[in-house]
């Protein structure tokens, strides 16, 4: 067969194996992404050809591949030919989802093929092996190991193919000197056990994609077809969506508004394992920011925001401080994401600095309240994320030396711990009068919105939990470089993906 003809739809080959099957033929399924087909693949398939009359292969489609920046190094089509060429395989697909049990669902083989790395399935870090086990017992198949010689792609594609300056490529290999996955990945499930109230402003994303036809012609405005739009939990909201994965308990606490409340979104986007506790103010919106998006460059046209920005009236402020005050001592500690929308009025943050609790706080400038929401204003507080920008602005020091402003920060604020966020020079962490930076590892940008809230999730946990300082900053950057991956904050940064993506980095 010519390699090409190999090459199927992902129903195509069910039905090609359906018929294999009533033929009396045993098929071998083989699954994964092999991204760098080597001599480890080979053997792989070849040892599934002993097993079986036909062997069939499907691969994670690109948008599915978190194995690390610049993942995949082959794209979806050239890994599908590449496989298609060898002798041992009989047919390739392209998958459908994001892993192989609904493909097996479908497939329906006599043995679904792993590599020996997988018989200990505990080492298994998305522990699917269970779920496709599970998923080929059901289909009246079994699941079958490999005894090959094994390599591995991330470790090969990272020493020849890496997409990173050299700066970066010798910062990971001095990184990786002192630190393993498995040292990295291990902090990061330290956090199961930590409690967290997070307050904040909730913000509704609006994302509304439009083709432009050009300019009018009678008045300078730019004429465009709306197509499509979408809409996801941003602001806090998206906060408690990151903590709910790697934290063991998060309560949401923010403010809706009566005029559009916009709970039916905020219900189905909000994850279920966020306890939520919503106070509604008569007098605006729920803060919603719509954006309109030129589909075929993928940029902003100009954004419309629907919101009341004035601080809450006494009365629904000190409703909420009573509730605080109420429930404040079950956590272990409490992150406050003001975006400067009038939830934290100054009794709430006043509340929060004298209640004794380790606080962790961004204070945002976003085009909405420019000039008007500085970090400065916090006292009393355990940990500090905020960007560059939002360090300069307070002190009107656009070039002044970046250290200066952290410690003048530090003094302020009573903070010793803060995290600057540097945008494609990465970030730089101030914990006890030392500095720890890591660089940027993003090598395409989809949508930055919310990167910087995903980083501010996962260090916040990682602080508080004394994790050491050098890994801080580095365990930031993974998150922010999965969070740009993702348009609107549609999903959080889950953690199977991020440990995932950090296993693979560090081979």
């Amino acid at each position: 067969m010519i390699s090409t003809e190999k090459i199927v739809g992902i129903d195509e080959l069910a039905g090609i194996v359906d018929r294999l099957k009533k033929e009396g033929k045993t098929i071998a399924h083989c699954h994964g992404c092999f991204d760098l087909l080597h001599l480890g693949h080979i053997k792989h398939f070849e040892s599934a050809k002993k097993a079986a009359d036909v062997v069939v292969v499907t691969i994670t489609p690109d948008r599915f591949v978190n194995k690390g920046p610049g993942r995949p190094v082959f794209n979806e089509n050239l890994r599908m030919e590449a496989i298609a060429a060898l002798q041992a395989v009989d047919y390739v697909a392209l998958n459908r989802w994001d892993t192989a049990i609904e493909t097996i669902k479908l497939v329906r083989p006599t043995w679904y093929v792993k590599g020996q790395d997988y018989k200990d399935r505990e080492k298994d870090l998305t522990k699917n092996i269970y779920l496709e086990e599970e998923a080929v017992k059901s289909v009246g198949g079994s699941i079958y190991f490999t005894e090959e010689i094994t390599f591995s792609s991330s470790t090969l594609i990272n020493s020849h193919f890496s997409p990173f300056s050299e700066g970066v490529q010798d910062f990971m290999a001095d990184f990786k000197t002192r630190h393993t996955a498995e040292d990295v990945i291990s902090c990061i499930n330290g956090l199961k056990d930590v409690r967290v109230l997070v307050i904040g402003d909730t913000i509704i994303d609006e994302y509304h994609y439009c083709r432009p036809l050009g300019k009018s012609s009678k008045s300078p405005t730019i004429s465009t077809i709306f197509l499509r739009g979408e809409a996801y939990a941003g602001g806090v909201l998206a906060i408690a969506n990151h903590l709910e994965q790697y934290a063991g308990k998060v309560e949401l606490v923010t403010v809706l508004g009566s005029q559009d409340t916009q709970l039916e979104i905020i219900e189905k986007n909000l994850a279920p394992g966020v306890d939520r506790t919503f106070f509604f103010r008569p007098d605006s919106p729920t803060n919603t920011k719509r954006r309109y998006i030129d589909t075929y460059l993928n940029i902003k046209l100009f954004e419309v925001t629907f919101l009341n920005d004035k601080f809450l009236d006494k009365g629904l402020e000190q409703e909420i401080i009573q509730y605080l005050k109420s429930r404040i001592d079950e956590f272990d500690f409490v992150l406050v994401s003001d975006f400067g929308h009038g939830f934290i009025t100054p009794g709430i943050q006043q509340f929060l600095q004298d209640s004794g609790k380790y606080l962790a706080v961004n204070a945002q400038t976003n085009s909405n309240n420019y000039g008007f929401n500085y970090i400065t204003k916090y006292r009393n507080v355990g940990y500090i994320s905020i960007d560059e920008k939002e360090l300069r602005l307070p002190f009107g020091d656009n070039y002044g030396r970046i250290e200066e402003l952290i410690e003048k920060l530090s003094e302020i604020t009573g903070c010793r711990d803060i995290t600057i966020t540097l945008g494609q020079s990465g970030s730089l962490l101030y914990s006890d009068g030392k500095y720890f930076s890591s660089p940027a590892f993003a090598s395409a940008v989809k949508d930055s919105v919310g990167a910087g809230d995903a980083l501010l999730s996962i260090t916040s946990l990682l602080k508080f939990k004394n994790a050491p300082a050098e890994l801080i900053p580095f365990i930031g950057n993974c998150m922010g470089t999965l969070a740009v991956e993702i348009i609107g904050n549609e999903h959080p940064v889950y953690k199977k993906d991020l440990t995932k993506f950090i296993n693979h980095f560090l081979k």
